[in-house]
C-alpha cells in the first residue's frame, strides 16, 4: 500500500529542517537594527558561528530526547534514570556554552543568573517539544496501525460473511437441478446454463469490492428464473427491477439474502402463495423491497435450519454503508415484507 505523500520520509525531513530554520531564525528576524554594524564583522561573524553551535547542540538533544531517552526509560518506567540523565544533559549543555562564551567569542565578563536562566528555560522548552513530539508520533503510528488492523479485521469479517453466503445460494440451487431432473423436464437444459452464469458471476465477480448494480440485477434475475423453473403455477412472482443508471455500484451477493430468504418462508406449506420483488434507483437511493406470504406453522420450523440469511446481510450491511442504509423488517397479515433503503453514492 503507497503511503500518502505526507507520510512519506522525506516530507518529514524537510517540514523539520523548516521548523528548526524558523525557530532559529527568529532573533535575527525579530531584533532591532541599531545601524551600521560593519565596523564590527569579526565579531559579528564569531557571534553567529557560536550561535549556531548552540541551535546544533539544542537540536541534539531534542532528537537525543525523542528517539533514545523515552523509548528506553520513559517507556520502560525508568523515571529516575530518566530525571538524573536529563539532569547531566542540562548540566553538560550549560558547560559547553559557558566554554563557548570564553574560547570562541573571548568574553571575560559572564552574567552566570542570566545565562542559568535563559538556558534553563529554553532546555525546558526544547525538552517539552520532543517529548511532546515522540509522544504524538508513537500516537499517531499506533493509530494508523489499529486502523491497518481494523480494515483487515474488516475485510476478513466481510470476506466470511459473504462466503458464508454462497454455500447456502447453492444448495438450493443444486436441489431445484434435482427437481427438474427428477421430473425430466425440457427445462433442465436452460436451467444448467443459467446456473453456469451464477457460477461464473460467483467465481469471478464476487472478488471485487463492488460490481455494478446492473450485474447484481442480472444475478438476481437469474435465481429467480431458476425458482420458477423448480416452482411453476404453485408460486405467484412478480418481478419488478428497474435500473436507472447504468453507472451505479453495490457489493456483491448483497440483495439474494432477501430474496433467497422470501422463496425459502414463502414456499410450501402456504395458501396462494406469492412473492413479489421491486427494485428500482431514485437519485442514488436504491430502493428495494421484497414481500412473501409466510405460514406461522411452518416459518419456525425452518428457521431452525436457517440462521445464515438475514442475520448475515444484517451485519454485512451495517459494515458496509452504516448510517447510509435503513433496512426495515415487517409481518402483518401473512405478508412478511423486507424494505431495503441503499444510499449508493
Amino acid at each position: 500500500m503507497s503511503l500518502k505523500w505526507y507520510n512519506k520520509k522525506w516530507v518529514a525531513v524537510v517540514l523539520h529542517i523548516a521548523a528548526w530554520t524558523l525557530l532559529f531564525s527568529l532573533p535575527f528576524i525579530l531584533r532591532p537594527n541599531y545601524g551600521d554594524n560593519s565596523h564590527r564583522p569579526k565579531e559579528e561573524t564569531v557571534g553567529i558561528i557560536s550561535y549556531l553551535i548552540n541551535d546544533l547542540i539544542y537540536v541534539s538533544f531534542f532528537y537525543f530526547n525523542a528517539l533514545f531517552l523515552i523509548p528506553s526509560f520513559i517507556y520502560k518506567r525508568k523515571y529516575n534514570q530518566y530525571s538524573l540523565i536529563i539532569v547531566v544533559c542540562f548540566g553538560t549543555i550549560l558547560l559547553f556554552t559557558w566554554f563557548l562564551f570564553f574560547s570562541v567569542l573571548g568574553q571575560s565578563k559572564f552574567n552566570i543568573r542570566g545565562h542559568l536562566l535563559f538556558n534553563f528555560f529554553f532546555f525546558l522548552f526544547i525538552l517539552a517539544g520532543s517529548t511532546a513530539y515522540r509522544m504524538i508520533k508513537d500516537r499517531t503510528r499506533a493509530d494508523r496501525v489499529a486502523r491497518e488492523k481494523e480494515n483487515e479485521n474488516l475485510k476478513t469479517e466481510l470476506s466470511l460473511l459473504r462466503s458464508q453466503a454462497s454455500p447456502h445460494f447453492m444448495f438450493n440451487v443444486l436441489n431445484n437441478m434435482v427437481a427438474l431432473a427428477r421430473k425430466k423436464s425440457d427445462l433442465l437444459e436452460p436451467a444448467l446454463l443459467k446456473f453456469s452464469l451464477l457460477m461464473r458471476y460467483m467465481l469471478y465477480e464476487t472478488d471485487e469490492d463492488k460490481v455494478p448494480l446492473e450485474k447484481e440485477i442480472e444475478y438476481l434475475q437469474s435465481y429467480i428464473d431458476l425458482q420458477q423453473l423448480r416452482f411453476g403455477k404453485n408460486v405467484a412472482i412478480e418481478v419488478n427491477m428497474q435500473n436507472n443508471d447504468v453507472n451505479y455500484e453495490i457489493e456483491p451477493m448483497l440483495l439474494i439474502p432477501f430474496v433467497e430468504n422470501a422463496f425459502k418462508h414463502g414456499t410450501g406449506m402456504i395458501e396462494e402463495a406469492h412473492i413479489g420483488i421491486d427494485l428500482k434507483t431514485e437519485n442514488g437511493i436504491l430502493i428495494f423491497v421484497v414481500k412473501n406470504k409466510y405460514n406461522h406453522a411452518s416459518i419456525e420450523i425452518k428457521d431452525k435450519t436457517s440462521g445464515i440469511g438475514l442475520n448475515n446481510v444484517k451485519r454485512r450491511l451495517n459494515l458496509l454503508y452504516g448510517d447510509k442504509q435503513k433496512l426495515q423488517i415487517t409481518k402483518k397479515d401473512n405478508w412478511f415484507t423486507v424494505s431495503l433503503n441503499l444510499n449508493l453514492h
